[in-house]
């Protein structure tokens, strides 16, 4: 193998000449390295990484520090705490996946990060099970809610759960359970490495501990139930739903998704979210997807709550845990005031409040350019306001009627449901609504 060189070293005093190789390694250690990483590693100055890492070079190197416990506080502040330095990051398998590599090119720039992967413990995990590694959904449970496995579990699926617990394979367990499905789990552990461990367990069988970090398999086995649940195109059936009534139906919620249009990493403002059925759809939309959920009364969003948990598989971080991509926050307030402070919206679904003096505009003024507002309304005098605005500022106004055949005596008749007026409004680029300049700074 060629001998490449680490990042280069400093040029100069200031943070713009700053570098740092990072390399991955796997459970065995130095011998697993190549060529290029053993250079970056012997050659630098300093090599930073957890506990469990620097003891795979232990004696292999200069100088080790380990990572203080706020990573990304740290790794923004490298430029500053090691000027003139050579630093070398060490990370688990592939630093890009993950990993610290993400932190780093976060913090100081992709310009500023030279990255040497080792086979990560996906590529490790998914050679051992044959499993072909497009074919394979990939879930981190590593500080995030085990709930996020729910909307990659159906019929027929595979997915690779993270844990970071050594009860995470009984975790993953139980929410397998919840889905209702038969599924085959296999505990991988110290992957790549002499200890290494694998071990199956069939459907039903309670599993134990195991190591802290490791992979929890999972093979859904085929199921007789009905799909819906199992569809990520919007409009699930309002059963599947926890609600007091207030939901927005079926036919009506798959309309109302299509002209929000969610797309990966967009964050949703739901105004007057219910039981969240716009929200839980939007974050089925993709795992990628954001919402802020703002629900003045304590028991819809109770339901929400439980609805997202249930159905999408989100829940809003509890003290300590990471976001991660896909975030849930539920607002109990009344809009517009609740709405101050909230980072800038892509879409915004008004759903109820429309008639509130404020809201409206309110909503306008956040959106992100291109953003998308869409309300529906029932009442007359919701209606009356979205043709005002509609006047006012253009978009779209639609009538959506839907009717239901049910019986009428001996016989059958369709039963028309309350109309819905929606308006669809995409405002002009450069209309003057204002902005967050970081997609970063969305995060809910």
């Amino acid at each position: 193998m060629p001998d490449v060189p680490a990042a280069p070293a400093p040029t100069g005093p200031g943070p713009a000449a700053f570098a740092v190789t990072v390399v991955g390694i796997g459970e065995d250690g130095w011998d697993g390295l190549g060529q290029p990483a053993r250079h970056a590693l012997t050659t630098a100055d300093v090599v930073l990484g957890g506990p469990r890492q620097l003891g795979l070079v232990a004696g292999r190197v200069r100088a080790t520090e380990a990572w203080p416990r706020d990573l990304a506080a740290a790794a923004a502040a490298l430029p500053r705490t090691h000027a003139g330095r050579r630093v070398v990051v060490l990370a688990s398998g592939d630093p890009m996946h993950y990993g610290v590599g993400s932190t780093l090119v976060r913090a100081l720039g992709a310009e500023a990060v030279h990255v040497l992967p080792a086979p990560s413990s996906i590529s490790l995990a998914c050679g051992r099970l044959g499993w072909p590694v497009e074919d394979v959904a990939v879930v981190s449970a590593v500080g995030r809610p085990y709930a996020a496995l729910a909307r990659e579990l159906r019929p027929g699926a595979r997915v690779l759960v993270l844990v970071g617990r050594e009860d995470g394979a009984a975790q993953v367990a139980r929410q397998v359970a919840r889905r209702g499905l038969d599924a085959e789990l296999t505990v991988l552990e110290r992957l790549g490495g002499p200890r290494e461990r694998v071990r199956v367990l069939p459907p039903g069988c309670a599993p134990g501990p195991h190591e802290r970090l490791a992979i929890v398999a999972v093979r859904c086995g085929p199921s007789s139930r009905a799909p819906a649940a199992d569809s990520l195109v919007p409009g699930l059936p309002d059963a599947a739903f926890s609600t007091d009534g207030v939901l927005t139906k079926q036919e009506v919620r798959a309309v109302t998704l299509a002209a929000l249009a969610p797309a990966p990493g967009d964050l949703l403002w739901d105004v007057g979210a219910g039981s969240g059925g716009v929200t839980v759809e939007w974050l089925r939309a993709d795992r990628r997807c954001r919402a802020i959920a703002i629900e003045p009364r304590a028991d819809r969003a109770a339901h929400l709550r439980a609805n997202a948990r249930r159905l999408a598989g989100a829940v809003e971080p509890a003290a300590g845990e990471r976001a991660g991509v896909q975030t849930l926050r539920v607002v109990e307030g009344r809009a517009p005031g609740a709405l101050a402070g909230l980072p800038a919206p892509d879409a915004v679904f008004v759903g109820g409040g429309a008639t509130t003096p404020g809201l409206v505009e309110a909503c306008l003024a956040a959106l992100r350019p291109g953003g998308r507002l869409v309300a529906n309304a029932v009442t007359l005098e919701t209606e009356a306001v979205l043709v005002g605005w509609q006047r006012r500022v253009g978009g779209t106004l639609r009538r959506i009627a839907i009717s239901h055949a049910e019986p009428v005596g001996s016989f059958t008749a369709f039963r028309p449901a309350l109309p819905v007026t929606q308006w669809v409004h995409i405002p002009p680029a450069g209309a003057g609504h204002t902005t967050t300049t970081d997609r970063e700074d969305a995060t809910p």
